[in-house]
């Protein structure tokens, strides 16, 4: 019997039904979006009319969960909220039934008609007649969606070469999304010209944004690790922009995946693999060393699950652990600006080739309870644990390193109600996460520096030779709390799908942080290496918490959205939702009254471009942002009613949130000072400091000899704008789907353009000006006042600035595995043109006294072109053959141009950017072939092998930046050094067995 075709249709909202989900929702029960279940919706024939009495059930074939709806008027019926995975629909009408089976992923809809009657030639009236049972996949594609989105099945997390179990690194596949791993081997994810801080990762329906921290979810600053047991994970989808008003604190991509549960059968699975220093190539230090570092990648874990009443309550549980070393490049920086043979011997003794350690425990547990045939419980619990020693690449000697400690704790309660239509999913969370980092050894830190040396009160376009010594960095962060989030959905309205949902977390941010309780000392190479220009040292202030800041912050947001499907061809998706969120820390803030009055006093602001009064707060005269309204648009038009060519696009806003890392600091400065500055009289007898010098005294290098200075030192003050708003993008996207046919085999395409602008971003720039109220020099375009301090010390001010501009043309191109062909080909292209009104990559603009001065500037770490290509086959012999390669285009670089003037006479530099020569970027193309043997009907035995990097190109990302200054080009400028992204060719060997 020839299969009954899926189609595939997105929610939709229309203004009508947001009114009456508004009324809905006052009596409803509390709501967060399902943003992991699926749906299978569509009309029932009986003898090719419309049915208007039967009964479609949904049995889940691993796990015998149950799903019972009734047809509409029209014969159509939804299905809504099923967890990913097999469904064997029954429909039952005029005393006939018949039997088909679907595969849905996570987060889709997909329509199925389904019909009875004339099914067998021998059928009688009133008889039983089952149809054969066809099985049909959904997961590979969704045609009729306005979403720019793109599903990471489970086949592909478990064939394609990988050198870390980040389930993350699959949405590299995805076009628009970039899975970043630095040279020290940290990842992030990001889309487009926003940072990694704007994405959300939502696991089952639960967001796990980070509140603290940078890096979208808690534990991705500064880490190696991974943010979930990759064996947990079923599959997930990506949405790049477009995303329904279900989804919140998020400004660039979203995350939706789904977790494995437990089945009716008793399974397991447990894995190693590894790789090592005799397994990899030689770095570009190494070979010029001579010698290779010690390192290894070693990854290990566990999965199972089975049930503990069949059909009825379940149980799933993973751990995974990750021991890395990792080889480092350190190197002295600006080698072009001075005569190497100067720098002492014991600080090249302490560079070259390095290495950094690094240790993870994954944890993740999960109960399924199918009370009934209307009731679902599940409880879930994660935990992640993990230490590390980061050893940076570059200007760094190897005791120069930090110790951290990275916790993520989460516990999730959720209760699902299915009624015949509606269905209720309750949420209720606990969380707990902390980031720790802890200089590696104590005392004093050694910076050696390099400046352009002029008259007395001059010191400019300083770049560091190298860091030793004891580092600055000593915080410890996170945040704790609860929640309760419930999706009310409602499917009695004929082509609708309403959905309404509110959410109320209470979470306590914090944040220690005592950088600088190592003093740091500063040389210049040119005049003493012993004699240090600079000290910059941290200290408590008496009477006060000392550094430590929390804040106890509540979370509330509701939105509604209704998914109308117009007619057979058109699709509309409407949608609105609020946020809202306190932060007492910053709004109950009061500017100390000594503060206070020196900032007023300060005569300098006078003529300047900053009203003081902005950042003086009261406690009275702050609120939290209440305008996060965010209407969401889409729509979908499919030309044939056959899901081969559908135009798709939307409009909608969408509001993020400040990081408690960036508010913290206002109350921060006020208790721990850091760092206190002391300027020194040079070795060569000038003061080069126009605030004035003191006299050099070998004392202050003993422990607490710096104790003395902190009276005579300036310190520094962060004060935040008044009326700070709350980040958010504008998101525009239009596009097109095509399915083509070649035989029995289809391949799904896809164009897209995308425009996301993002605005009301946190910037912080210098509050210094001189005598006359003017930033730069007179005459002049370049030159920050550091050395024009107030009296009272340096001020950083706070603001709503950063934007950026994205451009993009998104194109794709797959044919989904499957296992009656036995392979799989997916395609993405990206073309990027993305501009930011700051220096990538942070937010410190302190080259000019506000962002505009930058202009637009490109966004480094993003290529212009980005083309992926992924592959799976299932060869002769049982071999499974898998590959990925990426391409991309030379991204480009940001720095200070002081080569030229940009404006005639001026004699000034200017944040400029360029791209190193060549036209590739970045190529890597990873193999991966894996064997599986079959004992028994119960156990299997697997061996895998991978190649990283095949060809062992050199990705370079370290470069000499440096134009040059006063007309001398730097004849360096815009070549490479010895960093380079990793892996160089690594061969990785992986253990598996299952049963």
């Amino acid at each position: 019997m020839t299969p009954t075709p899926v189609r595939f249709r997105p929610l939709s909202r229309s203004l009508l039904s947001i009114a009456l989900a508004g009324c809905m929702a006052v009596a409803a029960p509390a709501a967060l979006a399902q943003s992991t279940a699926a749906t299978i919706r569509g009309q029932v024939m009986v003898d090719s009319a419309p049915a208007t009495e039967a009964r479609v059930t949904a049995t889940n074939t691993a796990t015998g969960l149950t799903r019972s709806v009734g047809v509409g008027a029209s014969g159509s019926y939804t299905l809504a909220g099923l967890p990913p995975g097999t469904y064997r629909l029954q429909v039952e009408a005029g005393g006939q039934s018949a039997s088909q089976t679907v595969t849905v992923a996570v987060g889709q809809t997909a329509t199925l008609d389904l019909g009875v009657g004339g099914l067998a030639e021998n059928a009688t009236a009133g008889e039983a007649t089952d149809m054969a049972t066809v099985q049909v996949t959904a997961a590979a594609v969704e045609p009729r969606t306005s979403e720019v989105a793109t599903y990471i099945s489970r086949k592909q997390i478990e064939s394609l070469p990988q050198g870390t179990r980040n389930f993350l690194a699959f949405a590299d596949t995805v076009p628009g999304m970039l899975f970043q791993q630095d040279g020290n081997g940290n990842t992030k994810l990001r889309s487009g010209g926003q940072s990694a801080n704007a994405i959300n990762i939502f696991i089952d329906g639960v967001g796990q944004k980070s509140y603290t921290l940078p890096g979208g979810v808690p534990g991705q600053d500064t880490s190696r690790g991974n943010p979930f047991p990759q064996s947990a994970i079923g599959e997930y989808k990506v949405i790049t922009s477009n995303y329904k008003a279900e989804y919140d604190q998020i400004s660039s991509a979203a995350i939706v995946a789904a977790t494995r549960s437990g089945t009716n059968e008793f399974e397991g699975g447990f894995f190693w693999d590894r790789t090592g220093s005799d397994w990899r190539a030689r770095t570009p230090a190494e070979e010029r060393s001579g010698e290779k570092v010690d390192s290894k990648e070693e990854q290990y874990g566990v999965s199972f699950g089975g049930p503990l009443l069949q059909d009825r309550l379940h149980f799933f549980a993973a751990y995974e652990a990750k021991e890395y070393v990792t080889p480092k490049t350190l190197e002295l920086g600006a080698p072009s600006r001075y005569d190497v043979s100067a720098v002492p011997p014991d600080l090249l003794a302490g560079l070259g080739a390095a290495n950094s350690p690094f240790k993870q425990d994954l944890f993740f547990g999960k109960l399924s309870w199918s009370v009934n045939d209307y009731n679902l419980v599940e409880l879930s619990a994660q935990v992640r644990d993990e230490e590390e020693t980061i050893r940076n690449d570059g200007a760094f000697t190897r005791d120069r390193a930090s110790n951290i400690k990275n916790e993520v704790a989460r516990y999730d309660l959720r209760w699902q109600y299915s009624g015949e239509r509606w269905l209720n999913d309750l949420h209720v969370t606990y969380e707990d996460t902390s980031w720790s980092p802890q200089p590696l050894i104590g005392g004093n830190g050694y910076v050696l520096t390099v400046s352009d040396l002029g008259t007395p009160g001059e010191r400019s376009n300083t770049q560091t030779v190298v860091s030793a010594g004891a580092g600055s960095n000593n915080q410890d962060k996170g945040q704790k709390g609860y929640s309760i989030q419930n999706d009310l959905s409602f499917t009695g309205w004929e082509g609708h799908n309403l959905k309404m949902g509110v959410k109320f977390k209470q979470v306590d941010v914090n944040a220690t942080e005592r950088n600088f309780s190592n003093p740091q000392f500063y040389y210049d190479i040119d005049l003493s290496t012993v004699q240090p220009y600079r000290v910059e040292f941290g200290q408590g202030i008496p009477g006060t918490s000392q550094g430590f800041t929390t804040s106890d912050n509540k979370q509330f947001g509701i939105y509604v959205q209704d998914d109308w499907n117009v007619n057979d061809r058109l699709t509309l998706n409407l949608g609105v939702r609020w946020d809202y969120e306190t932060t007492p820390a910053y709004e109950d803030h009061v500017t100390p009254a000594d503060l206070a009055e020196s900032m007023r006093a300060w005569p300098n602001w006078q003529n300047s471009d900053i009203d003081i009064e902005n950042y003086i707060s009261t406690g009275n005269n702050r609120d939290a942002y209440q305008g996060a309204w965010q209407p969401r648009l889409g729509f979908s038009y499919d030309f044939g009613a056959d899901q081969r060519h559908v135009l798709f696009g939307g409009a909608g806003r969408s509001y993020d949130r400040n990081l408690f890392d960036s508010l913290q600091k206002e109350q921060q400065t006020i208790s721990y000072a850091a760092p206190y500055r002391v300027n020194f009289v040079d070795a060569d007898g000038v003061c080069r400091n126009a605030s004035g010098c003191l006299p050099w005294d070998p004392a202050y290098l003993q422990p607490g000899g710096t104790d003395a200075l902190s009276g005579l030192a300036t310190r520094e003050y962060y004060v935040i704008n008044n009326d700070l708003k709350v980040p958010y993008s504008d998101q525009f996207s239009l596009g097109f789907r095509k399915a083509w046919e070649f035989g029995e085999t289809v391949w799904n395409s896809e164009i897209a353009v995308a425009h996301i602008r993002s605005q009301d971003g946190v910037a912080i720039r210098l509050a210094n000006r001189r005598p006359d109220g003017s930033f730069f020099p007179p005459g002049a375009q370049w030159g920050t006042p550091w050395d024009f301090d107030p009296p009272f010390g340096r001020l950083i001010l706070v603001d709503n600035a950063l934007e950026t501009r994205t451009n993009t043309v998104l194109a794709k191109m797959d044919k989904p595995y499957t296992n009656s062909s036995g392979w799989g080909v997916t395609l993405a292209y990206t073309y990027t043109d993305a501009k930011r009104n700051s220096a990538e990559e942070g937010a410190a603009a302190f080259e000019y006294p506000d962002v505009t001065y930058y202009g637009w500037l490109p966004v480094a770490p993003v290529p212009r072109h980005r083309l992926v290509g992924t592959a799976i086959w299932d060869g002769p012999g049982g071999i499974t053959w898998s590959g990925k390669v990426v391409l991309e285009s030379m991204k480009n670089r940001i720095g200070t141009n002081c080569l030229s003037d940009r404006l005639p006479g001026d004699g000034d530099c200017f944040i400029d950017s360029y791209r190193p020569d060549g036209s590739v970027g970045l190529f890597q193309l990873d193999l991966a072939a894996a064997k599986v043997w079959h004992p028994s009907d119960d156990i299997s035995f697997r061996v895998r092998a991978d190649v990283l990097n095949v060809t062992d190109r050199r990705n370079w990302n370290a470069y000499d930046d440096w134009w040059g200054s006063d007309g001398v080009a730097n004849a360096n400028w815009g070549t490479h050094s010895d960093g380079i992204q990793l892996p160089t060719r690594t061969f990785k060997l992986s253990f598996g067995i299952d049963w």
